[in-house]
This record gives structure tokens, sequence and C-alpha cells, in this order.
């Protein structure tokens, strides 16, 4: 892991760009003393680290005590995609639009992108954890599709915060079942671009005999910012 930058922001949480081989992300960490347990951060559907929505709550986050992560996966964010990946996207957006059925197109479309995160997350997470200022037991909060995934796969994910959408891969349908720890999501009734029912059955497939559904009025980018002090203190009682 190489640090390309550092800045100390106003309200103390220093924020490092890192490089690790292909993968850029980049680390929020607070002035508290150190290891403060860690929470991987994904934006959804490959949008770059640095948007603005996932860069406010990750301060936020970090100024209340927590090592965040967040990184642009294989495919995502301001990382190559062929043209092919291009043109699959292209589809799903129109899709959208025209409200047409999206199912096949999306699978095309999600499916591989969550096949090539999970892993560079995975590497992330070995590196976050040799540094002197992160430390375990380790959080998940984001996008639900490669949450699933790496909650799946990773036994040191110990709780996770999801923001849901009722468009999820079938492979990840079926791995929720298997997912056992303790969950937050949080779901807009209104979302216009996520079918209601379908994320309400996704919180019921859960395995987890932990799990907490917030649901509030207004679309997809809607989501309250209280939401964000209530994901703090679901954090608080798994990762502290």
């Amino acid at each position: 892991m190489h640090f390309t930058s550092a800045q100390r922001r106003d309200d103390g949480v220093l924020e490092r760009e890192f490089t690790l081989g292909e993968i850029p992300g980049t680390l929020w960490t607070p002035e508290s003393a150190t290891p403060a347990p860690l929470i991987l951060m994904a934006h959804n559907n490959g949008l770059p680290k640095r948007e603005p929505r996932l860069v406010a709550r990750a301060r936020t986050t970090a100024a209340y005590g927590y090592a965040v992560a967040a990184i642009d996966a294989a495919a995502c964010g301001d990382r190559p995609r062929s043209a092919a990946d291009e043109r699959t996207r292209a589809d799903f957006r129109r899709a959208m639009q025209a409200g047409e059925a999206v199912d096949e197109v999306f699978e095309s479309f999600i499916g591989p992108l969550v096949e090539k995160a999970a892993p560079d997350w995975r590497t992330t997470l070995d590196a976050l954890l040799a540094l002197p200022e992160t430390g375990g037991p380790v959080g998940y909060s984001g996008w639900t599709a490669v949450g699933i995934r790496l909650a799946a796969i990773e036994p040191r994910i110990a709780a996770a915060g999801f923001f849901a959408g009722g468009y999820v891969p079938r492979a990840q349908r079926e791995e929720a079942r298997r997912i056992t720890i303790p969950l937050l999501m949080l779901l807009q009734w209104d979302d216009e671009g996520n079918p209601r029912q379908r994320a309400l059955d996704l919180f019921d497939a859960f395995g987890s005999r932990e799990k907490t559904l917030h649901a509030n009025m207004g679309g997809h980018t809607g989501t309250p910012w209280f939401e964000l002090d209530d994901g703090n203190r679901f954090f608080d009682r798994h990762l502290r």
C-alpha cells in the first residue's frame, strides 16, 4: 500500500489517498487513539470513491471514531472498463429509463461487477489491517450486492449496513440466506429505480437473527442524514 497524498481536515479527520497495485483508494482516520475499528464503505453500482455523498458519509463516520476506507474496485469508478462493459451499462440505463424489464441485462451488468469487486475489497482489507492505525472487528457500509458477497465469504466482517435496492443479482439473493451477522438495512420507500417488494423480500431472506429495517419516505438519494447517526450507533454495538 502506497499513500500518495494526505490532508488533515477541519474536523480533525486525516484523509489519505492510496494505491494498492491497480486499486486506488482513500482512507479516513480519526484523531482518536489508534487502532480504530475499520469500516469498508462502498458506493452503489460502480460510482467513484470520491462521489460527494460517499465522502460526506466517510468523513462523518471517521470523525465519530472509525477508520473508513473506500476504493474504486475493478470496472468501477475511474478504473478502466471494456467496450462490452460500457455497452451493458448503457443497455441497463436505457431499459431503466424506458420502464422495460431489466432483470437479464441487470444480471449481465451487476453480476460481473460484484465478481470483480469482491477480490479487490479483500486485498484492500488485508493491507488495511496491517496498518497500526486500523483494527478489527470490521464493518461494511453501502452497496448491498457487493456487501452480501463480502459478508458471505469474509469472516472478518462482523456487522453490515446496506442501502436497500430491489435489484440484487440472483447469486447474492441466494447468498443472503447464509448471512448471519447483524444487519441494518435502509430502504427508501419511494425509490424510483428499485422495486420496494423486492427489497422487502431480500430483507426477509437474510439469515441474521439480528436484522433491522429502517424505511423512510422519499426517492433513491433521499436517505435522511440522521440515518448516518443511527448507523454509527449500530456499529458501536458490534465493533467496539
